[in-house]
């Protein structure tokens, strides 16, 4: 998709979505100096190009139980072999379907996983994978990430303090 064309009222009204998204369109209107109208109308045109994705609630993951917070590199079999269909079952990889695309259809299955990023590097793959504690983490890399055929390599970094969260991106 295509960039759109920004100019600074866009901007302000992405800045103040991402510090609060349940604000009203006549609150939003009033902060950026405009009528509602036609802030709805940029806030329309923000959403359909895209630029505006969706609107969540963040979640405080200890307040979920989920204390435990982990980053996974997971290095793939590069040639063909065994390999999991979407169904879970081993069977050899289907043709034009490579590990990777298994291996991604898999962490779509994984709740513990809430990111995962391609990587350059001696790795394949960064998972985020929030967790109760650490037996939980342990079940997942055992039952699961272990267990697929694809996954020949992995290594895990524990978070120890989190003193930096945020899901705002830099407007510029």
């Amino acid at each position: 998709m295509a960039n759109i064309e920004m100019d600074a009222i866009d901007r302000r009204i992405l800045a103040i979505l991402q510090e609060n998204g349940r604000l009203s369109n006549q609150e939003i209107a009033e902060r950026v100096n405009l009528s509602p109208s036609p802030c709805l109308r940029r806030i329309r045109r923000l959403e359909e190009s895209g630029v505006i994705r969706g609107y969540v609630a963040l979640l405080d993951p200890q307040q979920l139980g989920l204390d435990l917070l982990a980053y996974v590199n997971v290095r793939l079999e590069k040639r063909g072999g065994p390999s999991l269909s979407p169904s879970g079952d081993v069977t050899p990889l289907r043709a034009g379907a490579t590990h990777a695309d298994l291996f991604r259809a898999a962490v779509q299955t994984w709740p513990e996983v809430v990111a995962c990023h391609a990587m350059t590097g001696e790795m394949d793959y960064l998972l985020r994978v929030q967790v109760e504690d650490m037996a939980h983490f342990s079940r997942f890399v055992q039952d699961r990430l272990l267990h697929h055929p694809s996954v020949i390599d992995v290594k895990s970094s524990f978070s120890l303090e989190t003193f930096k969260e945020t899901t705002a991106l830099p407007i510029l």
